[in-house]
């Protein structure tokens, strides 16, 4: 009797061990973007088993962010507003990797700036955005090579979309580049958090973005809050999911206090819907 007690011991703990280990790597599996392979999209290019080395892959000569997902390595490619309908190629060692992107109509939203300087900014102005446009192009183009990616976010505040990404832009009847990200409409002082974990490389304050946080999540992947009242962080600070950013304001070229989003991949600004939890 005793013999067959020590053995459905073994048995419910070997039984709960498996369990264990098969729940954790659904809890820890990394999920990826939604993929939309239009301009201002994210694309999926599976590149062979985990056994393999990891390949280099580049994309409009930037690389691109290559991570493990169900045994295989999958490039995440992020796909500029800018990207002409038809085949493109993913470049690897020793392949090209092609794939179609489909056309896309955005809607056109119209605005009116009161300030007009800041459509048309004069020649000291112009100075000052000459100045800050390296380090904005900088921060978005940071490369930090990581195999601890997050691909799932959270939303950076509670509110309203109030301007989808890619609308093309007209400012007091004169027609800009599209909204390279997603305006969320929250009161002034409203708290914005981090949607993943990662690390700040940049902070400022610039003519058009305000009051502005960089985040670097790995691979290319980076996030920039813009407009805020306040900053809570420093460059160089550690970010966990939820940590605040800072506060939502109206700082920079805006019509009203909010959050101005953006998600860069491989330097494409790319839709922030595809990377939240539960998107559509």
């Amino acid at each position: 009797m005793g013999n067959l007690f020590v053995k459905l011991k073994k048995l419910i703990l070997l039984n709960l061990t498996a369990y264990c280990i098969v729940s954790s790597s659904f809890l820890f599996a990394k999920n990826l973007p939604d993929e939309s392979a239009v301009p201002g999209g994210v694309v999926i290019i599976p590149l062979g088993d985990v056994n393999l080395n990891k390949p280099k892959a580049t994309f409009n000569k930037n690389q691109v962010m290559v991570t493990d997902h169900k045994k295989q390595w999958v490039a995440v490619v992020g796909i500029p507003l800018s990207s002409k309908p038809g085949e493109h190629y993913l470049v690897t060692a020793n392949k090209k990797h092609r794939f179609t992107i489909k056309d896309k109509a955005y809607e056109t939203q119209r605005l009116t700036i009161k300030n007009k300087r800041k459509v048309n900014p004069n020649k000291t102005d112009m100075e000052r955005i000459n100045k800050e446009r390296p380090i904005i192009r900088q921060a978005l183009r940071h490369w930090n090579e990581t195999n601890d990616i997050f691909l799932e976010f959270i939303a950076p505040v509670e509110g309203r979309k109030s301007s989808s990404f890619g609308l093309r832009r007209i400012f007091n009847d004169q027609p800009r580049r599209p909204h390279s990200g997603m305006d969320i409409a929250a009161p002034a002082g409203a708290k914005v958090i981090a949607p993943a974990k990662g690390k700040v490389i940049e902070t400022g304050d610039f003519f058009f973005n305000g009051k502005s946080v960089f985040i670097d999540h790995g691979q290319g992947l980076i996030t920039m809050y813009c407009h805020l009242d306040s900053i809570s962080v420093e460059p160089g600070q550690t970010m966990n999911t939820g940590d605040k950013v800072g506060e939502v304001g109206m700082t920079g070229r805006v019509t009203g206090p909010h959050l101005h989003w953006t998600v860069s991949l491989n330097n494409a600004r790319v839709d922030p819907q595809l990377f939240l939890t539960g998107s559509d």
